[in-house]
């Protein structure tokens, strides 16, 4: 079994679900893994990790307004706002998502559907250099 890892660096926009798709699919061919598994993390907890709908964008636009509604950022709510009123609510959107994905990968692809995309989804209100770990296994 092969095991190859990757660090992706992503500028993100602000309060957006940022697709990275292409990036794990680039990792992926680097790795010449064609049968296993994809792994990804995280490295921040006011970002998370999506699989999600990539075909109309408003479902995104949707997610984004679902979870302002969800999780306010009322200041008052919060004891943590030591980065800005977004600090907790960010955190908070992250527990509700994931830190880390796993894709199988079958015939060097990965085993997402028709139309799912892998998305970064940054909490915050300005965009951030974000990293992500990408462990690829298999044969």
């Amino acid at each position: 079994m092969e095991i190859t890892k990757f660090y992706l660096n992503i500028k993100t926009k602000s309060r957006h679900l940022n697709d990275i798709s292409s990036d794990v699919n680039e990792c992926l061919g680097k790795s010449k893994i064609s049968n296993g598994l994809c792994s990804l993390f995280i490295k921040h907890t006011s970002a998370s990790l999506l699989i999600q709908e990539n075909a109309d964008p408003a479902v995104l636009r949707d997610i984004e307004s679902f979870f302002s509604r969800l999780v306010s950022e009322d200041s008052d709510l919060y004891e943590h706002n030591s980065e800005g009123p977004d600090d907790m609510p960010a955190h908070i959107r992250s527990l509700l998502t994931n830190s880390s994905l796993s894709i199988p990968i079958t015939n060097s692809k990965l085993e997402l559907g028709i139309w799912q995309g892998i998305y970064l989804y940054e909490h915050r209100n300005q965009s951030h250099n974000r990293k992500v770990i990408v462990n690829i296994f298999g044969e």
